[in-house]
């Protein structure tokens, strides 16, 4: 009698089990990791605690470094819709108000930090999410006709001062941060005009 193979969209849908299994898994990770520091932290120990078999998080994670790097963007959804009020500052200031929020949140600081020392000088999902992200902005600022920096400007003078506090700095986000970030690449990179 042959059994009949799950298709592998099966494996990964976003609902039902497979969704349930993920929370699981990445609720475990961020209560391993707050109660005994990432060093500490297994895939073992993470699917003991969770309930779930290593083997699962082996497969759909590769190891304790995607497991925490993808944890650690998680929330910051890549495929959610970005700020678009025609602005380009207006949008780039919600976006990185967006992000400053979210990672400086203890249990996202904690994943932020495990994943950067584990990846060392290898990209994260993180910073490709928020390079995408930057690109995505950009373009429809120059589509409208306006003025915009490089991605790569962005991603220099906004989101990575923002990591830097948060990863080599005492970890709070002082108020107003992502406008002061903003306002500064503005004034750097937008060509001065003069009459």
């Amino acid at each position: 009698m042959a059994t009949q193979a799950a298709a592998p969209e099966q494996l990964k849908r976003p609902g039902g089990r497979s969704a349930l299994v993920q929370a699981q898994v990445r609720t475990a990770l961020e209560q391993l990791v707050a109660e005994q520091g990432r060093e500490q932290v297994t895939v073992p120990a993470v699917a003991e605690r969770a309930g779930v078999s290593a083997s699962s998080i082996y497969r759909r994670w590769g190891d304790i470094s995607g497991l925490l790097s993808e944890t650690a963007v998680h929330r910051l959804d890549p495929n959610r819709p970005l700020a678009d009020t025609g602005d380009l500052r207006q949008d780039l200031v919600a976006w990185a108000l967006e992000f400053a929020t979210h990672v400086a949140k203890p249990g996202n600081t904690s994943l932020l930090k495990a994943a950067a020392a584990l990846n060392g000088a290898e990209e994260t999902d993180c910073l490709r999410n928020r390079k995408a992200e930057a690109a995505t902005l950009v373009q429809r600022a120059q589509a409208r006709g306006d003025w915009a920096p490089l991605p790569q400007q962005v991603v220099d003078h906004v989101i990575a001062p923002i990591v830097m506090r948060l990863l080599f700095g005492a970890g709070k986000m002082e108020a107003g941060l992502p406008e002061r970030l903003v306002d500064e690449l503005f004034g750097m990179a937008k060509p001065r005009l003069r009459n």
